[in-house]
């Protein structure tokens, strides 16, 4: 992966920062910014060398949106907060994982599939605790502070997953519901080929819920796709992709054996 880290824009509004093989966005509107996950450990200066050089010097966020919170969306956690003094949303199911309460189940590198799959007995699993600062998303399914958004549940990956869409442009920032990439897989990731894949098989809990996730971004038959993983995808590659995906998924997303597999 020779790309430590690269910025571009996905649309006027929307820009990924891409930071070794995971991605964060920027949304903004006008004045006010937000910042979609915040990525692996590590990666909390480009953060705010990426957000100075968009939104000027001292620029912070009006929140931190999250789709979940593995250790490849929530890195630059606590590092950020000696910066910035914003509150994180993420969906309620999602709240034990960030307060300190419970850890994810842990990742399982039998499922073979590539080298990151299986070095995946390395990465974290611990819950982190973001305190006070941590809140619910508002039921009614809006996103604070994005408006023209709404949040989608999408578990399957995790319990409390969620996606984003907006209905003008139909643009969907995904998370890990689906990725652009074969994320198992090293050669992948460093080639970053875009072609629609399913979860991240190393850290999906629950495939069943994980198809059902597909199914239902699917429908919204997205225009645009940014994903947490891999490069944003557009247009008719996108809708055969997704098309494939949920037409396959066993074959194409669920892996032949492992501890989450039914």
């Amino acid at each position: 992966m020779a790309v430590i880290s690269k910025v571009d824009e996905v649309t006027p509004d929307l820009l990924r920062l891409r930071y070794l093989f995971v991605n964060l966005y920027f949304w903004s509107s006008g004045s006010s910014w937000v910042l979609v996950d915040a990525g692996l450990n590590g990666c909390a200066g480009k953060v705010l060398e990426t957000a100075e050089r968009h939104f000027g010097k001292g620029a912070k966020p009006e929140a931190v949106i999250l789709t979940h919170g593995h250790f490849d969306h929530v890195g630059a956690f606590p590092q950020l907060f000696e910066h910035w003094d914003v509150p994180v949303y993420a969906h309620r199911q999602e709240m034990p994982h960030l307060t300190g309460q419970a850890d994810y189940p842990p990742p399982d590198p039998s499922i073979g599939e590539g080298v990151l799959a299986s070095l995946s007995f390395t990465y974290p699993n611990k819950a982190i605790d973001l305190g006070s600062r941590v809140r619910p998303l508002p039921e009614d399914g809006g996103v604070p502070h994005m408006p023209g958004w709404r949040w989608i549940q999408t578990p399957g990956h995790t319990a409390g997953h969620v996606s984003f869409f907006r209905e003008q442009d139909r643009c969907l920032i995904a998370g890990d519901a689906f990725v652009t990439v074969k994320q198992e897989s090293l050669y992948a990731v460093a080639v970053q080929e875009p072609e629609v894949h399913g979860p991240p098989a190393y850290f999906t809990q629950d495939w069943k819920a994980a198809r059902h996730s597909v199914e239902k971004l699917a429908a919204l038959r997205p225009a645009i796709a940014a994903t947490g993983h891999g490069t944003p995808m557009r247009g008719d590659g996108l809708s055969r992709g997704l098309e494939r995906l949920v037409s396959d998924f066993e074959t194409l997303a669920v892996p032949d054996h492992g501890k989450y597999v039914p």
